[in-house]
């Protein structure tokens, strides 16, 4: 099964999907071709605006039960400055046991091994049933694809999902969340050399700018193991040099903790601007909750149970940038949001995926996924050489 799982990965890496860049019908005829010859149920998502944003199998097991739900991204990041590369971004090939090209490791990889999954179960006799989403509008940040699949009146809803991000070492039971915003800073415009111009908007920006990161924030508390973090991520305003300018516009971005939401990171913000003594308007443009799954929950129990029988030594890991798992814990949708093989270059230059750890990888997955459908386990079901 994993020659099979690295020869589908191959083919989706050779049909770019950058978000926002190619089109996405390549790498999701790939797929459609694939689960369709296994007989797999299978349909496109759409968006409220009737683009496609990914596909979504559904494997039902016959028996009452909850269904749980496999999630990996077939859209990747840009390439970058392709002349930097040392094989072209598409190659899809395998050196020294390193498969190659962008979305290797995120998640290329992780789609192909889940439709394994699938196809496994596909015919067998479980408890509920098991989802595999496809997410082809992950890396626009808009998560269209889960927010299709959740808003889907067909689709059950899911017990638990596993997102397939790469790294071995953690599985992401947590992470923090963000609120985000942009602030207008007005002032007065004027000639730069008159003699009666007062400070533009620019410069009252560069001051709430300094409001902003010297503004104290609570520590990480025993709940959480992460403190908030406030960044400024972006200031634009002025041009040319002889106009005082009236407008400057400031980005910030607030990860944020059960005991510091988006409730406090507005009133902070709010706090900064009063503070500045000019006018400003706070727009509020993202909001997610944080989230971390408590000891035993599942369906992050299963998966570091399983990664433990396959003989790995993993840990629970609460993430400081937000994911999808923010997204559905705002649903109250229980989420892993990483545990995959090891890579290099990931959103970056030569990104690969180490293919030693696929099999292990692929057992821990489908161990984890037959114990949550109530499936009873065994060496051979679950065996890393499978």
């Amino acid at each position: 099964m994993t020659a099979e799982i690295v020869e589908l990965a191959q083919q989706l890496i050779r049909r770019p999907s950058r978000a926002g860049i190619d089109d996405y019908a390549p790498v999701l005829g790939v797929l459609e071709h694939w689960l369709t010859a296994r007989n797999l149920p299978h349909r496109r998502l759409r968006d409220d605006g009737g683009a496609v944003v990914g596909l979504l199998v559904e494997v039902a097991g016959g028996r009452p039960g909850p269904w749980w739900t496999l999630d990996a991204c077939v859209d990747t990041a840009p390439f970058g400055d392709e002349s930097a590369w040392s094989f072209p971004p598409d190659s899809g090939d395998v050196v020294d046991g390193w498969l190659r090209g962008r979305g290797a490791a995120d998640s290329k990889l992780a789609a192909a091994m889940f439709c394994g999954i699938a196809a496994k179960l596909h015919g067998r006799e479980f408890d509920g049933g098991l989802a595999v989403l496809l997410d082809a509008d992950e890396h626009t940040g808009g998560f269209g694809g889960a927010r299709a699949y959740l808003a889907d009146p067909r689709a059950a809803r899911p017990a638990g999902v596993m997102i397939g991000y790469p790294g071995l070492e953690e599985v992401v039971v947590g992470g923090r969340g963000l609120w985000r915003a942009t602030i207008a800073v007005h002032a007065d415009s004027g000639h730069s050399g008159s003699r009666r111009t007062t400070p533009g908007a620019v410069s009252r920006a560069a001051l709430l700018v300094r409001l902003l990161e010297e503004a104290e924030l609570p520590d990480a508390d025993g709940e959480f193991p992460l403190p908030p973090k406030l960044t400024v991520t972006s200031i634009h305003g002025g041009e040319g040099f002889s106009v005082v300018p009236d407008l400057c516009e400031v980005g910030v971005d607030i990860r944020t903790t059960p005991g510091f939401g988006a409730r406090e990171a507005e009133d902070l913000v709010r706090r900064a601007v009063a503070a500045l003594g000019t006018s400003a308007a706070v727009t509020p443009v993202a909001s997610w909750p944080p989230f971390r799954l408590a000891e035993g929950e599942q369906p992050a129990a299963a998966l570091l149970e399983a990664a433990a029988h396959e003989g790995l030594t993993v840990r629970a890991k609460t993430a400081g940038p937000s994911n999808i798992g923010n997204l559905l814990a705002a649903e109250g949708i229980p989420a892993t949001a990483g545990f995959g093989v090891r890579y290099e270059g990931l959103h970056g230059t030569d990104e690969r995926a180490r293919l030693a750890d696929l099999p292990v990888m692929h057992a821990a997955y489908r161990r984890a996924v037959l114990g949550l459908l109530g499936q009873r386990l065994s060496s051979r079901t679950c065996s890393s050489r499978s």
